[in-house]
C-alpha cells in the first residue's frame, strides 16, 4: 500500500461539494496542520529564497480557504521583506471563504487554474504550493516545474511524505477527533498520495531542473525548492 502512490481521488477533488461541509473541512485542515508544525516547513524555505532589499511576489496555488496565506502575512509581519501575496483555486467556493478569511490583510485573490495566473498578474518570483501537489499525477507535477521554470519563478513545495506511522496517525486521529466526512476521508487518502523522497528526484530530473533542494521534514512532510 505504501510502495506506491495512490491514484485514488480525494472527496475534495470533486465538484457540487456543499459550501458548509467544504468549510468544516478547511477549518479543520488548518487546525491539524498549525498543530502539527506544518507551516514552519513553508516559513523555513521562504526565508532561504526571499530578499530584505527586494519586493518579491508570491503566489499560492490550490490557495484553498486563504489559511497558508494568512499564516505567511502574519509571519511576514515586522520583517523586511517586501512581500506582496496572490492567491488562486480552481474552487469559487474556496475563493469566496478565503476572501472573509482574509479580510484586512493584503492579498489578492483569483478564482482560475494557476497556469493561468499570468493573465490577471504581471509576474511572480515565487510559486509557493502547500498540500497542493499530492493532488496532482505525476505528470502534471512535471508540467508544474516545468511552468515555473519557464516563468522564472522559483517553486517552494511543502507537502506530505507517505509513510505508514503518518497514515495511522492521521486515521486514528481524525476518526476521534474530526467532525468532517471529508477531513476522516482525504487526510488519510492524503498520505497516501504523497511522495517518497526518490519520486520527488525522479520528477525534478524528468521536468529537467537544474538547481534544487529535496529534504525530509518534521510530521513527514518534504521541502522541495526549485530554482528557475
Amino acid at each position: 500500500m505504501f510502495s506506491y502512490r495512490s491514484v485514488e481521488k480525494e472527496l475534495l477533488d470533486q465538484e457540487n461539494i456543499p459550501a458548509q461541509d467544504l468549510y468544516q473541512n478547511l477549518r479543520e485542515l488548518d487546525f491539524i496542520n498549525h498543530w502539527l508544525g506544518g507551516y514552519a516547513i513553508s516559513f523555513s524555505a521562504l526565508k532561504k529564497v526571499l530578499k530584505e532589499d527586494k519586493n518579491m511576489h508570491l503566489v499560492d496555488i490550490g490557495c484553498g480557504g486563504g489559511d497558508t496565506l494568512k499564516r505567511i502575512a502574519k509571519w511576514n509581519e515586522g520583517k523586511q521583506y517586501g512581500l506582496k501575496l496572490y492567491g488562486v483555486d480552481l474552487k469559487s467556493v474556496c475563493i469566496n471563504y478565503a476572501e472573509e478569511n482574509l479580510e484586512g490583510r493584503d492579498v489578492t485573490l483569483i478564482c482560475d487554474d494557476y497556469r493561468n495566473v499570468f493573465d490577471h498578474i504581471e509576474h511572480a518570483d515565487i510559486i509557493h504550493a502547500c498540500l497542493f501537489c499530492h493532488h496532482l499525477s505525476s505528470e502534471q507535477l512535471v508540467e508544474l516545474v516545468r511552468f515555473c521554470r519557464d516563468k522564472g519563478c522559483i517553486l517552494v513545495v511543502n507537502d506530505l511524505e507517505r509513510n505508514p506511522i503518518a497514515y495511522y496517525f492521521i486515521k486514528w486521529l481524525t476518526r476521534l477527533f474530526s467532525n468532517s466526512y471529508l477531513v476522516k476521508n482525504d487526510a488519510p487518502l492524503s498520505v497516501l498520495r504523497g511522495f517518497k523522497k526518490k519520486e520527488w528526484l525522479g520528477i525534478l530530473q524528468k521536468a529537467g531542473a537544474q538547481k534544487y533542494t529535496v529534504q525530509n521534514k518534521w510530521a513527514f512532510r518534504h521541502q522541495v525548492i526549485v530554482y528557475p
